[in-house]
């Protein structure tokens, strides 16, 4: 993990269940140490609520039933590797979350940590309404403005406004290119983990889990649009799922006129990877 990241090391279980209570009935026995069962979709999601609450100093935290339930540690990783990107400011970072979900995760995180403020983004007005919700209940409302992207062929255009000037936009897109290939995958992991449920431990609503192309085309398509903003955002980012992806969007990147790094991020025995681009 990045070495800023809080949530390095074990988890601190005793604490976590003053947070949440709930968690408690979810805590067994492994190796003769406390872990969580990862394989129950609540267990998840109470062990992500509890983290938030107590890391980031949060009154409130939940999720829509069936939503993406978003991995804390790794998605604070994807913070604190932006917040190194060259020419992001120490203070008044102006940041922008494609595809924000009802978690609301990273504008929480990148405000906690580091003052961002931020504009999130969504094609769902459902999960719009409920990270309303949570900004409301936390009183960030004047650091988090939410948009909804209203035509879901677009990514960046009718979102970004003439005079937004962002020192970063970000992004974790749809991974698949089909509910078909989701649910395969959803089945191989099963496997693997010899869990009994085929339900999806982290949940994930549909514009979450899959778009047409997958993310391979979700992230040309950001490429694309984003020339037509390089004035308005200094550095365009995506977690990208796919190494044999990054090639092609290099090429794309460059074609375009911009600049492009990849910047490997690991979380245990986990690899993953975000793909940043720049006109300026």
């Amino acid at each position: 993990m990045h070495p800023n990241n809080r949530h390095s090391g074990r988890y601190d279980l005793q604490a976590l269940k003053l947070k949440v209570p709930a968690l408690e009935k979810y805590i067994v026995l492994k190796h003769d140490q406390e872990s969580i069962d990862f394989s129950s979709p609540e267990a998840v999601k109470l062990l992500n609520e509890a983290l938030l609450l107590q890391t980031y100093n949060l009154n409130f935290w939940d999720l829509p039933e069936g939503s993406l339930c978003p991995p804390v540690p790794g998605r604070a990783d994807y913070i604190h590797y932006l917040a190194e990107l060259p020419g992001i400011p120490k203070q008044n970072v102006e940041a922008l979350d494609i595809g924000t979900g009802a978690s609301l995760i990273y504008p929480l995180i990148g405000l906690k940590e580091y003052g961002w403020n931020f504009v999130a983004t969504d094609i769902d007005q459902t999960s719009l309404n409920f990270a309303q919700t949570i900004i409301h209940k936390n009183a960030l409302e004047s650091s988090i403005e939410l948009r909804l992207q209203k035509n879901v062929d677009h990514i960046l255009s009718g979102i970004i406004k003439p005079d937004d000037r962002f020192h970063l936009s970000m992004c974790n897109p749809p991974f698949y290119g089909s509910a078909e290939e989701a649910l395969a995958e959803n089945s191989r992991k099963t496997k693997n983990l010899k869990l009994q449920s085929v339900e999806r431990n982290f949940g994930g609503s549909t514009n979450e889990l899959w778009t047409p192309g997958g993310e391979k085309n979700f992230v040309r398509k950001m490429i694309f649009e984003s020339v037509e903003f390089k004035k308005n955002v200094l550095w365009f980012t995506s977690l990208v799922s796919k190494s044999e992806h990054l090639q092609e969007f290099e090429r794309i990147a460059k074609k375009q006129g911009a600049i492009s790094r990849v910047y490997p991020m690991e979380q245990g025995q986990k690899r993953s990877r975000f793909f940043a681009w720049s006109f300026q």
